[in-house]
């Protein structure tokens, strides 16, 4: 199994396809905290970060957006006082790909290093 924190993004300018649940499945243990949605026919994942306060969820979320940057793929990211809810999918496959996945990973890596007690998005979501 390829380890998604190794990998990087490579670049959709159309033509790619979505991830197949099966693939999303043998990659969710690498992931396990973040939730799968749909929203208006394009799978989604999501995860909630809770911090001790907004100075921290700031900082967060400018790690993330550091790395999205760098990455070239870019998230829709809510920042609130104490917590931010990430959420990745591809609009050129209209749903997830690798890159998602990798981006998830990636995020869970910024959130270990700022010291976060994170939750999932709700218990009644289906996991990644």
């Amino acid at each position: 199994m390829t380890d998604l924190a190794q990998q990087k993004c490579v670049p959709c300018n159309g033509g790619e396809v979505a991830i197949t649940p099966a693939e999303i499945a043998a990659f969710q243990p690498q992931i396990p905290d973040w939730c799968q949605f749909e929203v208006n026919g394009e799978q989604r994942i999501e995860r909630l970060y809770q911090f001790k306060d907004f100075q921290t969820a700031l900082a967060f979320t400018n790690a993330v957006g550091e790395l999205a940057e760098a990455q070239a793929h870019h998230p829709a990211i809510l920042t609130e006082w104490g917590k931010v809810t990430v959420t990745w999918w591809t609009h050129t496959v209209g749903g997830l790909h690798l890159n998602d996945l990798i981006m998830a990973k990636k995020t869970d890596s910024i959130a270990k290093q700022l010291t976060v007690d994170s939750d999932s998005r709700s218990s009644d979501s289906p996991r990644v």
